[in-house]
């Protein structure tokens, strides 16, 4: 009689295997077998099956022992989980690899080896047969062995992965997701290694680790060997596409961070214990990213391919967790990994969660990083060098450390926060966060020097991708809103934001665009140099602030590659958060002094008594001295719709004086490329000054849309220094005066067929504003994130009092 099948090649396997080779195995080969012929390149390789483990057990009769060690185990006595699994482990170790394994594993080595050359080194990885679910991933909790080279160290590696069913991290795993040990067993995958050591690997999501909007794909990578990024070893560089203009077929990168990658793993020939070892990467390669444009866009194809598929088969949408490698000698990029997502996929959309920090949240920061998840918790800090220290872990208190491992696991499920020095936003710590429930501040530098053991902090992930550790406990409160039946108002209810990290997360809300998105944030936050500064280096007196300059734009082409496509970044996420819903950019409205507060300013602003009358808006941008720095705005704006491919972006003109104002930006404008009415362009202009209201159906015929901004216009209407202290009485948008203004701004937009918005702050702070604006029938009101809910909430009372229909929530 035949031995049993021990082996499966990728190439006969299919999802359907998951019972025999675990969900790894199932997965390698449905994309094997399915995905390479679109072009999804997967290292080929086979299956050591299910049976193998089960068999060898049941020769060494090891399953009365393992029962006894685990079905009465109490895995929250830490100790006593330890002693559990290593004896758990050494049972499966030394239970003999029946011969009939032995010998098909030996040949289906020969056969891999002839395929693909002398010089094969494969990774030996588990797979369980009930991981990869979409409701549980397994992911981390059973072992993987690297570069192994040679018969004998493969049978090790698997006899020592089939053990690693019994780490104390998968046995405390099994007993909080409710599945029985002896229900699951361990497949083996044997793959044939991508030499990453060589180039670069890392993680990638269909799917917004954070904010969950579905329409991203991000990456993350750092040099050498993928398990530096999936173990939080490194802080990675960090990449996103955009999904639906990919498929259009425009073909950019929407943003990306350049990480530390302070380590590399790499092979260590000749050792067989520890075929790889982590070095420092060098300081040239930390400098650059280890993937090009076109590498993230290979990527991301083989993502949004490996999504549909699965997509397809499950018959609904469907996020993916994949784990890529780059070949070094041939430049080719693999997937050795795709999982269903298992975190922030699952959460539920029907309720609206938001934490905000109390007062004016100017606590003292004492560590800041990546953010992971939106959530705030305050605790006691304790420091943890090594798992020795676990033991003195109390629940409710912050871990800090320099990265975690899988082996920590049981232990951060009782954690309020966890803080790391180390480690980027796909990093273990941040995955078992996410899982939690619980904020994660990761790559936080030093956190573990800074902050002392026993002190009280406030770790704030609710304020951007910055994720803070304030000093003592910041007062903080959840505000939580049931969407479930929301009346949406007839009048568009829109928001304003001008920080591209809270795109994502803002996004998430029933809105209906972008009213204002300001981009001196943009410019002040991500570029931080004056325009004519990167244009003109050499103009700069200051020595130091000279080299600042050309510092920041290392990386770039030149200085004005640096600036167009910085500023292309920060919009375009803007655009893509919301898209397709309409983006609403102003152009930028720095005053004199604010432009000279950036670096390199000074040698390029005048001085002006009074800068909020002066040199600022549309004057600035057809001025001889700052023309050329309005190039390169309008470059950015062009390369955000033509390039990236986000057409729903209007421009918006601000504190534009006099019609002839307007020609000339309209003509500057299309000469750089933004030409009104051409691929759709809308352009707006901010009605803030009495003479846009005066003279509005004289601007209507060269703009496409108003938007009131009822700071500029109050203070200009009232002749208030809007920012005096001592006549702030006066500064009053309830004025009588200020209403007529309102109501001769609404109405002749509506005359002559054009949008009528307001993006100022009146709406956000007066309900009563809002009323009066609705009643006038405006289009849309623009409003702080904040106070979006609340006044949706309220305008659509006030329709339902009008007798207007609103919309379906």
């Amino acid at each position: 009689m035949p031995a049993a099948p021990y082996i499966r090649w990728f190439g006969e396997l299919s999802l359907a295997d998951l019972p025999l080779v675990g969900g790894k195995n199932a997965s390698l080969g449905e994309m094997f077998q399915q995905l390479t012929p679109l072009g999804v390149r997967v290292p080929d390789g086979f299956a050591v099956t299910a049976p193998a483990y089960r068999d060898a057990l049941t020769a060494a009769n090891a399953w009365p022992e393992l029962h006894g060690l685990l079905d009465q185990l109490d895995k929250t006595d830490v100790s006593a989980l330890a002693r559990a699994g290593t004896r758990a482990r050494e049972i499966v170790y030394g239970a003999a690899m029946p011969a009939a394994v032995e010998q098909q594993l030996r040949e289906a080595w020969r056969a891999l080896k002839a395929a693909s050359g002398e010089g094969l080194s494969v990774a030996v990885r588990s797979s369980a047969t009930a991981e990869d679910l979409p409701s549980a991933s397994f992911a981390g909790q059973h072992d993987t062995y690297l570069n192994i080279q040679g018969e004998e160290m493969l049978i090790d590696a698997v006899k020592r992965c089939q053990a690693s069913l019994f780490t104390d991290r998968a046995i405390s795993y099994r007993t909080d997701n409710g599945f029985d040990h002896f229900k699951v067993s361990l497949s083996v995958a044997v793959m044939q290694m991508v030499r990453s050591d060589l180039a670069s690997a890392g993680v990638m999501f269909t799917i917004d680790t954070e904010s969950g909007h579905p329409d991203m794909v991000f990456i993350t990578g750092a040099w050498g060997l993928g398990e530096n990024v999936v173990q939080g070893a490194v802080d990675p560089d960090e990449f996103y596409v955009h999904k639906p203009t990919y498929i259009q077929g425009f073909r950019s990168v929407l943003r990306k961070t350049l990480g530390d990658k302070q380590v590399q793993m790499v092979y260590a020939p000749g050792r067989t214990r520890e075929p790889v070892v982590n070095r420092p990467t060098p300081r040239a390669d930390r400098l650059r990213y280890c993937l090009s444009d076109a590498d993230v866009l290979v990527l991301a194809d083989a993502a949004i391919k490996i999504e549909e598929h699965y997509s397809r088969l499950a018959g609904e949408r469907r996020a993916m967790d994949i784990e890529w490698a780059k070949n070094g000698p041939d430049g080719e990029l693999f997937i050795v990994q795709a999982r269903p997502e298992t975190a922030i996929s699952q959460r539920k959309a029907l309720q609206l969660e938001e934490y905000l920090l109390d007062g004016d949240g100017t606590g003292t920061v004492r560590a800041t990083g990546r953010a992971v998840g939106a959530k705030v918790a305050t605790g006691r800090v304790r420091l943890v060098t090594d798992a020795r220290h676990l033991s003195a872990f109390q629940p409710g208190e912050v871990l800090v450390a320099d990265t975690t491992t899988p082996d920590w696991e049981p232990v951060m499920k009782t954690a309020a926060a966890i803080v790391t020095n180390r480690g980027g936003r796909t990093c273990h710590a941040a995955i078992v966060a996410r899982e939690l429930g619980i904020p994660a501040v990761v790559g936080a530098e030093h956190a573990s020097e800074v902050l002392r053991d026993g002190e009280m902090v406030t770790v704030s992930c609710a304020e951007g991708a910055v994720g803070k550790v304030y000093e003592g406990a910041v007062a903080f409160h959840k505000q939580v809103t049931d969407l479930t039946g929301l009346k949406r108002p007839a009048t568009e209810i829109m928001v304003n934001l001008g920080n591209p990290e809270l795109a994502f997360q803002v996004s998430q809300m029933p809105c209906d665009g972008v009213g204002l998105a300001r981009m001196e944030f943009i410019i002040n936050e991500h570029i931080k140099v004056h325009p004519m500064a990167v244009l003109h280096p050499e103009r700069i007196t200051d020595a130091a602030e000279r080299a600042r300059v050309l510092a920041l734009s290392a990386g770039y082409a030149d200085g004005a590659s640096y600036f167009i496509e910085r500023l292309a970044e920060g919009v375009g996420t803007i655009a893509a958060a919301f898209y397709p819903r309409p983006v609403i950019v102003r152009l930028s409205d720095f005053k004199s002094n604010e432009y000279a507060a950036l670096i390199g300013g000074r040698d390029f602003e005048p001085h002006e008594e009074n800068p909020m009358l002066g040199f600022r808006g549309a004057a600035r941008y057809i001025h001889p001295a700052y023309a050329e720095g309005f190039a390169l705005e309008c470059a950015a704006m062009k390369r955000v719709r033509e390039v990236m491919g986000l057409s729903n972006l209007k421009l918006m003109v601000p504190f534009c004086r006099r019609l002839e104002e307007a020609r000339r930006v309209l003509a500057a404008m299309a000469s750089h490329g933004l030409q009104r009415g051409e691929n759709g362009l809308e352009v707006y202009v901010m009605c803030e000054i009495p003479n846009n209201v005066l003279l509005i159906d004289e601007f209507a015929e060269l703009f496409d849309g108003f938007s009131i901004g009822s700071n500029d216009l109050t203070q200009l209407t009232l002749g208030v220094d809007r920012d005096s202290a001592i006549v702030a009485e006066s500064f009053d948008e309830q004025d009588p005066g200020m209403l007529k203004m309102l109501k001769l701004a609404v109405e002749g937009a509506r005359r002559n067929h054009r949008h009528s918005g307001i993006c100022g702050q009146a709406p956000s702070d007066h309900i009563e504003v809002a009323r009066y604006l609705v009643e006038l029938g405006i289009d849309s009101i623009s409003l702080t994130p904040d106070r979006v809910l609340r006044t949706m909430q309220a305008v659509h009372e006030i329709e339902v009092a009008q007798g207007r229909p609103g919309r379906a929530g």
